[in-house]
């Protein structure tokens, strides 16, 4: 009798994992019937989803299976029951947070990356495959207005791009001992950047918060006295964020400014453009954030910017070799690494040596349609920020507390007379709720420079002028229902 666990003939195929080219198009089939309807009515669908988060992720939990199910029993587990209960961030009504659109041809990058598995850790794995990626971490270096010999590196997202840059800094200006090394970030800043530090191996408390002034940008004033207090205490100053858009209004720092304090002080400049950095595209982006060009690192999400789905986010780094010294490893088992500056091999270059070829996603769209109508949809939503600015403006009770610089902005419900803070914030919160529960539009609040604040953000490539109207007039029926309750109560 044949012993299955010494001969191979004795242990039989398994046809199901490879299937013919029949049922591979059958799968395809399947699931387009369900992907491009849910895709046509994203408009149409909720926003967010009713009930708490715990007890629908419990819904779903399963043991393994031993025997698989019909795709569409799965499909249907997706399509009816797991995807609705999440917020809908690729719909046009998704003004809250920072949308992501999701473009359909990024998702056909994914599915031919996905089904050739082609390994691109390392370059001479799939050369021309490494060589499309890093043309668009060119492309992406050159809007930004980055030099050659800028190198960079896609991630899954802005945090894990602003770790690498960190790192990236910590090796070039120190040997082992970096203990007294001091980061800067104003009080706006996103948290990844402080988790960033203390994942390099910061202490929580060399990572220094420094003030915003009354348009919520860093106070470089501040920032020198800082600076100057660290090294007279015996500190290492030796990077600086500066800000190319803040999640909560959309702020940008006084970036060239930055600059020259960056190079006066010997530090290393690295400009958070995970928001808004895409915005280079346009001209009108482009003059907001002069002086990007000056920064050392520069973090990007395409999941934001150019609409590519989550998952995507970008790297660039001025000086490539020192991108390449802080990551750089070797190994026996490894095909040699090839020394041409100007070739990327990503395994020399970020924490990764198996990746996921993300590079297709972003690729692809450009290529197929060319960088000109990003171009264009991004001046689409900048205007119409700038138009909810004014919209809101002119209702009455609703005092806009930061302009649009880009496409993000924050505004605040003021009663008349003089009220409680906290009942004022209460009652702004209540204003979001409301604009929530109608499911037309969905807004989010922050809180910044003491206040809780209303947040619009357009940036999903589906919202366009009619979506817009549609907030501001949530927002007006809300504030109405609110001032009104709070007027017979008193």
């Amino acid at each position: 009798m044949a012993n299955r666990e010494t001969d191979p003939d004795a242990v039989p195929a398994v046809p199901v994992l490879e299937p013919d080219a029949a049922t591979m198009r059958r799968l395809i089939a399947e699931v387009a019937d369900r992907l491009v309807p849910h895709v046509e009515s994203l408009p149409e669908q909720r926003l967010t989803y009713d009930g708490p988060a715990a007890a629908i992720a419990r819904s779903v939990a399963a043991p393994l299976a031993e025997k698989g199910r019909p795709l569409d029993e799965i499909l249907d587990l997706l399509f009816d029951r797991a995807i609705p209960a999440s917020f809908n961030s690729a719909a046009p009504g998704y003004l809250g947070f920072v949308p992501g659109g999701g473009l359909f041809a990024a998702a056909l990058g994914d599915l031919i990356a996905a089904a050739t598995n082609r390994f691109t850790g390392v370059l001479a794995a799939s050369p021309a495959l490494v060589q499309l990626e890093a043309n668009v971490l060119d492309w992406l270096a050159g809007e930004v207005g980055l030099p050659a010999g800028t190198q960079g590196i896609f991630t899954s997202g802005g945090s894990l791009a602003a770790f690498s840059a960190v790192v990236t800094a910590r090796r070039e200006r120190f040997g082992d001992d970096f203990s007294a090394g001091t980061l800067y970030v104003s009080d706006q800043a996103h948290h990844s950047l402080a988790k960033a530090a203390v994942l390099a191996g910061f202490p929580a408390s060399n990572v220094r918060t420094v003030p915003s002034d009354d348009r919520f940008r860093i106070r470089l004033d501040r920032l020198r006295e800082r600076i100057a207090e660290d090294r007279r205490d015996g500190f290492e100053p030796f990077l600086v964020v500066g800000n190319a858009g803040t999640v909560n209004t959309g702020a940008v720092d006084p970036l060239h400014e930055l600059a020259d304090l960056a190079a006066a002080e010997r530090l290393w400049l690295h400009v958070d453009g995970a928001y808004g950095g895409c915005f280079v595209l346009t001209d009108a982006g482009r003059h907001t954030l002069s002086g990007i060009e000056r920064a050392d690192s520069v973090v990007l999400d395409p999941h934001k910017g150019l609409f590519i789905p989550y998952g995507t986010g970008a790297l660039l780094v001025r000086d490539g070799a020192a991108l390449r010294r802080a990551h750089s490893f070797g190994a026996e088992y490894l095909p040699a690494d090839q020394d041409d500056p100007d070739l990327a091999d990503f395994h020399l270059s970020s924490p990764e040596l198996s990746r996921h070829y993300r590079g297709l996603r972003v690729w692809l769209p450009l290529t197929l349609y060319g960088v000109g109508p990003f171009r264009q949809a991004l001046e689409e939503k900048l205007a119409l920020a700038r138009w909810a600015a004014e919209a809101l403006r002119k209702l009455e009770h609703v005092r806009v507390v930061a302009d649009p610089e880009l496409s993000l902005l924050a505004f605040r419900i003021e009663p008349p007379g003089d009220h409680d803070p906290a009942a004022v914030d209460r009652l702004n919160q209540e204003v979001v709720a409301r604009v929530k529960r109608r499911q037309r539009t969905f807004l989010t609040g922050t809180r910044a420079g003491g206040r809780f604040l209303i947040r619009l953000c357009v940036l999903s490539v589906r919202t366009h002028h009619d979506t817009v109207a549609r907030a501001v007039d949530d927002v007006r029926e809300a504030v109405a229902e609110v001032i009104a309750e709070k007027t017979a109560g008193c």
